[in-house]
């Protein structure tokens, strides 16, 4: 059933095997790299976010805490 879906009768050709295996690490490569590339936006997002909670707070103007 296999061979047929495959479009072909015969043994499974070599060089299309290697290109399978090349192209599977290719993707999973790329899946590695767009985890990696999601966590740096996460880290900058969230530092970028801290950054202007930072500058909002104006210390010159601030009024002194009551103790």
């Amino acid at each position: 059933m296999a061979k047929a879906l495959l479009g072909y009768v015969g043994g499974s050709d070599p060089r299309l095997l290697a290109e399978m295996r090349r192209l599977q690490q290719r993707v999973q490569d790329l899946e590695s790299e767009l985890v990696r590339i999601q966590a740096e936006k996460a880290a900058l997002a969230a530092a970028a976010s801290h950054d202007r909670i930072m500058e909002s707070v104006d210390a010159h103007q601030a009024e002194p805490a009551l103790t």
